[in-house]
């Protein structure tokens, strides 16, 4: 059996961005937390469009490896510093030669998370995620953190709850496993919402609210005993899950959804609210998904 088997690594790629270094920032924490081993990847990804007059052999791979080895280096003693409050942190640094996208994907698959700004060089506004957080929280293999700006992401919500959103599907039960794991290892609360709507059926508000809170119940069964001592707050209110889950997340530190809920059909790779809350949290998100 492989070490990483044993204590897969948590995952992140930089590349010289504000956001790729805030998420170095909060990868090298969740890490050391879980007495996981951080994993620095920097990607080298050559050029192809040379343009009229340019020779392929004028681009100089001697001197783009060497950037890298000097980024991975730096972002080596970054993470380090950045554990150092928690304890010290095991760091291995990858310099590759492959677009950003496909190693990644291909790495998470022995990962325990995979964490990545919310944009990289070249994105113009908060907005929109980037390309390789976008492709990335669609086709890992494993939950995928997307870390906004710094400036989105306030100190003060410290001590705020780990939210995460409860529908009952399988994607959700994964969100909820990574939810309480979170929540442990950081010491705070855990909110888990549910919402619901008016449906086609001939039921009362007071029946749908009361499938709802039952729904929960079922999805949180078992935890109380794995995780005695952490505090547990449920919401099961009449809303729209994507809207409520924005406005829970003003307050909490982290937001944890399922790559697609209820809604959703084989072979979906992002559902309607967890795009949603990609696009819109200014906290932390981690899309939970199942390894492979």
């Amino acid at each position: 059996m492989s070490a990483n088997a044993i204590n897969p690594p948590v995952l992140v790629g930089i590349d010289g961005s504000v956001t790729a270094t805030e998420a170095l920032r909060w990868a090298a924490v969740d890490a050391v937390r879980h007495g996981a081993p951080l994993h620095i990847v920097y990607a080298i990804s050559f050029p192809m469009d040379f343009g009229p007059g340019i020779a392929f052999d004028q681009f100089d791979y001697d001197t783009y490896r060497a950037d890298g080895i000097a980024a991975v280096a730096a972002a080596r003693d970054f993470a380090a510093a950045a554990a150092a409050p928690v304890d010290d942190l095991d760091v291995n640094t990858f310099v590759v030669e492959a677009p950003p996208i496909p190693v990644l994907r291909d790495r998470s698959k022995d990962a325990r998370l995979l964490v990545v700004g919310t944009r990289g060089i070249g994105a113009f506004r908060r907005g929109l995620l980037g390309s390789v957080s976008t492709a990335l929280a669609r086709h890992a293999h494993c939950p995928v953190a997307v870390i906004p700006e710094p400036e989105h992401y306030e100190p003060r919500r410290a001590r705020g709850p780990v939210l995460v959103g409860v529908d009952g599907s399988p994607s959700s039960i994964q969100a909820i496993d990574v939810a309480f794991d979170e929540a442990c290892h950081r010491n705070v609360a855990l909110r888990a919402v549910l919402t619901w709507s008016e449906s086609h059926r001939y039921i009362s508000r007071a029946d749908r609210q009361k499938e709802g809170e039952e729904l929960l119940s079922e999805g949180l069964a078992g935890y109380a005993e794995k995780y005695p001592d952490l505090e547990v707050q449920r919401v099961v209110t009449q809303d729209q899950p994507a809207k409520r889950l924005l406005a829970e997340a003003e307050q909490a530190q982290l937001l944890v959804v399922g790559s697609h809920g209820r809604g959703g059909f084989a072979g979906m790779t992002l559902g309607s609210v967890s795009q949603a809350v990609l696009h819109g949290a200014d906290c932390p998100v981690i899309i939970a998904r199942h390894p492979g």
